[in-house]
């Protein structure tokens, strides 16, 4: 009861939000829906917490323009040139007068960006007007489930509710600052192992433009450089339906502000600026991590941050990781060449189980990484890539895009990813869920041959030279891609995806003596409507997989929101119906502030979800969303710990953030 009080109390103190200054838009969801179909274990909150502060296209930097994921390189340098030849933009709109905008990226770009007649500060503001105009912010979010899950019953040490808050201060892109804490379903507060409060604490503080300091870092972080082949901490969107938001982008230090325990640094970075064309990043991290001991050796890292039981507890810091490096990036004109070195280490040796397909994986105490990552402009081509080498094997990417008009846009993609390459940072384009064991090609073509409609195809061949999970031979893949989309006017779209995949996989129940390819066939209708008050969006899916046998799934979701005056209201349904996992679907559901939900469904069953959202003026802002999925065809959800007992899952999540 006191727990209770207690959730109470704090939801109540920190009582917040004002809505995400923008608002995710409907392409933008497409492709984050795109890439949690791909089963892409990423951590979104950082990129969409970035993104609702909208930038000042009058005052922004190439540095700034580059946070924006579905901008081009070229793009950037036409949105600045347009800038300094024209003067001041009066309206977002006229970005339509600069060259190569076209109308798909336009609309990615209006929530993110404005148009303001103040200048931006030449240099870094005095402490009075920090203290003056800075703005706080308060967030707290709080989930209620109403089932039990089997864990409660003598394992799991805590109650089953979610809370996190965080405070952050921010003034222009100078100072960002912020303390997050966070207590997951089924660990304990202030009590047993977590006697100081929450599970997990994080702080940060990002400084830019301290004269020839462009960005300064202290506390969490994350860093990416080059093609993501050596380090990778930001975005990677992949592959999807658009050319728009494939490759990676070198953004160097970015804060880590989110809930996220594993993809972060802990400790201090910076990036100085040497000459006109010359910059160097340096940086230093030492934290705590999860894991299992045995023999005084790292038997397996984990990365869920999790501590609901004895058991996930005492894993609870069991080893630390040192990381050390920098990146020296030199720009002259269109040309760009960085250089990338790391060393990191564990406390303790690392000796996972090497057997079978985890022959090559990454093992020992003390690594290291080297990259060269470069990119070339000229004129309507774009030519980028990275060669790395590790303590074990070495990887290259190489990427081309040619846009011969702007209604063309062509895209070839080669990677080469050794078996034995370790990289323990990397997260660069691939298919097989790592940056090992892999080589393939990828092209793609996007088109806008006739008005309101947009075709996009691609074609990736890959093959993986070692074993992989589930399959006991080297083997080849396929994937294909089109889509045809409509865009009649701004307020309706709709557009039809298919997509083909093959692999080759182990037979359940062979052992491996019996390997068939398997085939994956996928297809999504949807149709949007959207005007200032109403959002009517219907997605229809159907799944074909084959090996041995074929089995089918497909859902039906329909989206219908609703605004009025200060109150905002979504309702969404979905039916699902599914033979096996093989043929499971996905579908977006509106969520929490900086948080991207789309859930997986196998089986039968229905899932409905209504998300309120009130705003107060441009300080406060409410949030509550209650879902509920029944099946049809169980009588009981999941399994282990998390076994719940009955065919409905019923959850409730409060948000608020405050802003002043």
């Amino acid at each position: 009861m006191r727990t209770i009080q207690f959730y109470l109390v704090a939801l109540c103190l920190f009582l917040p939000t004002m809505l995400m200054a923008q608002e995710i838009n409907l392409l933008l969801e497409e492709q984050l829906e795109e890439m949690s179909a791909n089963d892409e274990t990423l951590n979104w909150n950082d990129l969409l917490e970035e993104l609702s502060q909208p930038i000042d296209l009058n005052s922004a930097s190439k540095e700034q323009l580059e946070r924006l994921p579905f901008l081009s390189d070229e793009q950037i340098e036409n949105i600045l040139a347009y800038i300094y030849i024209h003067g001041q933009m009066q309206t977002v709109y006229e970005l339509q007068l600069v060259e190569n905008m076209d109308r798909r990226t336009i609309q990615l770009l209006l929530p993110f960006v404005q148009v303001n007649a103040t200048r931006q500060e030449k240099q870094f503001p005095k402490v009075k007007n920090i203290a003056k105009k800075g703005q706080h912010e308060i967030l707290s979010r709080l989930d209620i489930p109403f089932y039990r899950r089997k864990g409660y019953e003598g394992k799991y040490l805590g109650t089953p509710q979610y809370h996190s808050l965080r405070y952050q201060f921010g003034y222009g892109d100078y100072i960002q600052a912020g303390i997050t804490a966070e207590k997951d379903a089924g660990e304990p507060l202030f009590k047993q192992h977590n006697k100081q409060g929450y599970d997990h604490y994080g702080f940060f503080l990002l400084l830019r433009n301290l004269g020839r300091v462009k960005a300064l870092a202290l506390g969490d972080y994350k860093l990416s450089f080059g093609q993501g082949l050596t380090m990778a901490g930001g975005l990677r969107l992949g592959k999807g339906y658009s050319l728009v938001t494939t490759g990676t982008r070198a953004t160097a230090i970015k804060k880590h502000a989110s809930t996220d325990e594993n993809s972060y640094f802990r400790g201090v970075a910076t990036t100085i600026h040497l000459l006109n064309e010359l910059d160097l990043s340096v940086f230093y991290s030492y934290r705590k991590m999860d894991g299992n001991i045995k023999n005084d050796a790292i038997t397996s890292i984990t990365t869920t941050g999790l501590h609901r039981t004895q058991t996930e507890a005492d894993r609870r810091g069991a080893f630390s990781m040192q990381v050390a490096g920098g990146h020296l990036f030199w720009h002259k004109n269109r040309f760009d060449v960085g250089i990338t070195g790391l060393w990191y280490g564990f406390s303790k040796e690392y000796m996972p189980r090497l057997t079978g397909y985890a022959q090559y994986h990454l093992n020992g105490q003390h690594f290291y990484n080297l990259g060269m990552d470069y990119q070339l402009r000229i004129r309507r081509l774009n030519i980028a890539g990275e060669v790395a080498k590790g303590k074990q094997g070495w990887a290259m990417l190489n990427r081309l895009v040619y846009q011969p008009s702007q209604q063309y846009k062509l895209m070839l993609l080669h990677r080469y990813y050794s078996y034995d390459y370790w990289a323990y940072f990397a997260n660069a384009f691939n298919d097989g869920g790592s940056v090992q064991n892999e080589n393939g090609w990828y092209m793609a073509v996007e088109a806008s041959p006739i008005s309101h409609f947009r075709f996009f195809g691609s074609v990736d061949l890959v093959s993986f030279p070692w074993l992989k999970y589930r399959i006991s031979k080297p083997s080849k893949g396929f994937e294909g891609r089109l889509r045809v989309e409509y865009l009649p006017t701004t307020k309706l779209t709709m557009f039809v995806n298919y997509r083909y995949k093959q692999k080759e996989r182990d037979v359940t129940g062979t052992r491996g003596e019996l390997i068939l390819p398997t085939h994956h066939h996928q297809v999504r209708y949807r149709l949007s409507y959207q005007t200032d008050k109403w959002l009517l969006r219907t997605t229809a899916d159907f799944n074909i997989f084959s090996q041995q046998n074929t089995s089918y799934g497909w859902q039906f979701t329909q989206l219908a929101g609703y605004q009025l005056w200060k109150l905002k209201l979504h309702l969404q349904g979905t039916y699902f119906h599914t033979d096996d996992y093989d043929t499971r679907v996905y579908g977006y559901e509106k969520g929490l502030l900086y948080t991207f939900y789309s859930p997986s469904f196998s089986g039968k069953g229905i899932r409905y979800s209504v998300h309120f959202r009130f705003d107060i003026g441009k300080t406060l802002m409410l949030i509550a969303k209650f879902g509920q999925t029944h099946y049809f065809d169980r009588t009981v959800i999941s399994s282990g710990n998390d076994q719940i007992a009955g065919s409905n899952k019923t959850d409730l999540q409060l948000q608020a953030r405050l802003k002043f």
